[in-house]
């Protein structure tokens, strides 16, 4: 009786890898994913999956229009958002004022 055991602890080994190394991890990259959709907002810069860098000016059900040059909006689907761009604050000069 336990050598019939014995003989799945191999493969439940096997199972229990696979579930650490691949499904685990694109479990959390597919919640993270999620939160990046929900949280888009009109006026946020974002970065496509091309690396285009863009303000959203538009969101609609399955794309978003991004201005990524003065008058000259793009529409590109939503799953191709990739980042939300935090604003970068300017640094200070040398007299310690805001360029």
């Amino acid at each position: 009786m336990s050598s019939d055991w014995v003989q799945f602890l191999p493969l439940l080994l096997l199972v229990v890898l696979f579930w650490f190394l691949v499904l685990r991890p694109a479990r959390a990259r597919q919640r993270e994913f999620q939160s990046l959709q929900s949280r888009l907002s009109i006026g946020q810069r974002v970065m496509i999956s091309s690396g285009i860098h863009g303000e959203i000016v538009l969101i609609a059900d399955d794309t978003v229009d991004l201005r990524i040059a003065p008058e000259v909006v793009v529409t590109v689907a939503r799953q191709a958002v990739a980042q939300i761009l935090t604003p970068v604050d300017p640094a200070p000069d040398d007299d310690g004022d805001v360029a």
